[in-house]
Parts: C-alpha cells; structure tokens; sequence
C-alpha cells in the first residue's frame, strides 16, 4: 500500500466509524438511539485508534492536515508529499461518510430533524458566535498537537502510542467539544459536509457553508500554533513560525470579532425596525 492511499483507507475508516456513531445515536429507530455524548467520543477516539493502527506503517497515519503541515514546517516531512496526503485525507473523509450515509440508508427518512442529520457529517457550534467559535477550534486543536507531539517524545510499549492518541482524542471530546463539537481536523469537517451537499439524504437542510470555513481555519491556526509551540518552548527552534502565527491568528480573531459585532448591530436593527415599523400613508 502506498502512502497515498494509506492516508485514504485511514481516514476513511475514521469517518465511516466516527460519522456511524452519530449517526446511530441521532438517527430514529436505531438501536443507539440516545445513546449521548460519552458514548459518541469514546467511539470517535477508539476510531482514531484504529486508523492508526491500521496504516501507521504505511503512511505514517497523519489523517489530518494539520499534522501534515506541522511535520512539513519543522522538517520532519518533505513538502512535496503535502498536497497529495491532504488530498488523500479529504478524499479518505468522503468516501468514510458515503459509508455512513449507506450504512442507515433506512433511517435518515425516519428523522425531521436536518440539523441534526447535517451534525452527523459536520460540526456546527452549540452557540453561534463567530469570535468565540474559531477562539474553541484553535484552542481545541493547540492542545491536540501539543499532546500528540508529547506523547511521540515518550517511551512506551511498541503498539501503546495509538491507544495513548486514542484516550487523548477522547478526553479532547469531553473537555472541549460541548462549545463547537470540536472538529481538530479541517478533512474531518470539510469532505463529510461536502458528502451531505452531495448526497440525496431524505429531509436535509442546507450544508450550512456559512460557518463551513470555521472548522477549516480554526484547527489550521490552531494546530500550527501547538507545533510551533511545542517546538519553541521545548527545543528552542521555530520561533519565528511561532510569532508569525500568532500574529496571523490575532488577526484572524480580530476580524471575526468585528465581523461578529456587525451582525449583531445589523440583527439589532432588523429587530428594532420589526417592532416600530413605519407608517406611511395611514399602512404599515
């Protein structure tokens, strides 16, 4: 098996068991029904687990870009692999959540719900707040890579680091995941929510592409920011990346923040012109 492809079949695997698992507890008339959210975070870091396990060997098991550019930026990963592994992981994404999409193919009709057939492939916030939303993706995803690249410094057992990242995601899950559902993984967020656009699931809504580039930028700047640091603080190297990226995600922070307080004024006005309507020629 080639790297490739590697990246592919583990991704794949995590979407298609990650994707499942919602799916059994979203959707009516499955077993798992209601079965909430440890159960649904458990599931998701024994699938990471597993697509470790399986194409480690293979590919090295990225399955996310963020590790994919982080491995690239300190050396450790030649750039010119990095197109072809996050088109892999996208690819590997895709095809994961048309197995979900099959594997209920009874059950989507059986639920009226499209928000939350749409959670099944993506994330979305608990509350909508453009600010807060990317603020829990970075920080989420900083912690991510801060904690994998700590577990690869330590010795264990041969077979034991898979397991290790496996209880890290799951802990990531249940710390983090109640404010945005923590995506820490741009391919995991963006193939799936292509796959709901596609695919002719009975009662779906639109694919919500408005917040779509939270889940993409956050884990990005975030994940950077974790290998940056780690590589900084701990050995002393790559702070001028570090800087770089702190300026940038500043920046991006700034901009939601404003970008949010212009929504806000403008709901604020449609609301307030709702209630006081003008009148003109004795008719509202």
């Amino acid at each position: 098996m080639t790297a490739f492809w590697g990246e592919v079949v583990g991704t794949a695997i995590l979407i298609y068991l990650g994707g499942s698992v919602c799916a059994g507890a979203t959707l009516k008339k499955s077993f798992a029904y209601n079965a909430g959210w440890f159960a649904i975070q458990f599931a998701w870091g024994l699938a990471v687990t597993l697509a470790i396990f399986t194409v480690g060997k293979y590919s090295g098991a990225h399955l996310n870009p963020v590790f994919t550019l982080v491995f690239a930026f300190s050396g450790d990963f030649p750039w010119e692999q990095v197109p072809g592994y996050i088109i892999a992981q996208v690819l590997g994404t895709m095809i994961g959540a048309a197995g979900v999409y099959l594997q209920f193919l009874p059950h989507w009709k059986e639920t009226k719900d499209p928000k939350a057939i749409l959670g099944i492939f993506a994330t979305s916030p608990a509350i909508r707040h453009t600010f807060s939303n990317i603020l829990s993706e970075i920080l989420a995803t900083f912690i991510l890579v801060l904690g994998i690249l700590s577990i690869g410094a330590n010795k264990f057992t041969d077979g034991l680091h898979p397991l290790a990242v496996g209880f890290l995601i799951i802990t990531l899950g249940l710390s983090l995941g109640g404010s945005t559902g923590a995506a820490l993984n741009p391919a995991r967020d963006l193939g799936p929510r292509i796959m709901h656009f596609l695919l002719p699931i009975p009662g779906k809504s639109d694919s919500d592409w408005q917040y779509a580039w939270i889940p993409v930028v956050g884990p990005l700047l975030g994940g950077c920011l974790g290998g940056f640091f780690y590589n900084g603080v701990f050995h002393g190297k790559m702070i001028s990346q570090l800087l770089i990226t702190l300026g940038l995600t500043a920046l991006v922070l700034i901009l939601s923040y404003l970008s949010g307080m212009q929504k806000q004024k403008i709901i604020e006005q449609k609301i307030k012109a709702e209630q006081h309507p003008m009148v003109t020629n004795g008719v509202r």
